[in-house]
């Protein structure tokens, strides 16, 4: 769904992600939603948990969630490793707009050079590993480098909104580039 720029990166969200929902609904495969923190919302939660869907989405940081890793923000003794040094963490939290404490994973690394380290929150509920729901958000931001490959590849300077109305009476829209 492309949207103009000024508008937040989860509006319309439920129109968004309804007919995706709906394809996967009969299918006998585990279903997985991956966003960035504009999806952060608890209806959001709430409508994949009901649906079935298993996610991890980015959280915005805050001085609570920073709390439960209080212990992870210390510099590590020693000399700098050249490699980033990378901890994981996992915890219970409800914000106060939620209905219910869900998983968080906490990912901290410590880079050379750098000051702070830097930190980042993801609200699931899956079961995996911390480091394993980490690397399985992070390949949303592969997806990206291919859409940014595209355009460059194709030097897309506009886009052009194409919209089909399908004889089920979906309305599907595709950009495509110019």
């Amino acid at each position: 769904m492309l949207r103009p720029g000024n508008v937040h990166s989860a509006n319309r969200w439920k129109e968004l992600l309804e007919p995706i929902v709906r394809r996967y609904e009969d299918k006998k495969v585990r279903k997985y939603f991956r966003g960035d923190a504009a999806f952060a919302k608890p209806e959001i939660y709430e409508y994949l948990e009901e649906k079935g869907f298993f996610y991890a989405i980015r959280l915005p940081a805050n001085d609570l969630l920073y709390d439960e890793i209080r212990h992870l923000l210390t510099r590590p003794v020693g000399r700098p490793s050249r490699k980033p040094v990378v901890w994981f963490h996992d915890f219970k939290y409800q914000a106060a707009s939620w209905q219910k404490r869900r998983r968080v994973v906490a990912k901290v690394e410590w880079h050379q050079g750098d000051l702070f380290p830097r930190v980042g929150f993801i609200v699931t509920n899956m079961s995996a590993k911390a480091r394993g729901i980490v690397n399985f958000y992070n390949g949303r931001g592969t997806a990206e480098q291919w859409i940014k490959e595209g355009k460059y590849a194709l030097n897309w300077t506009a886009t052009l909104m194409q919209t089909f109305y399908l004889e089920s009476g979906e309305v599907m829209s595709v950009c495509t580039g110019l």
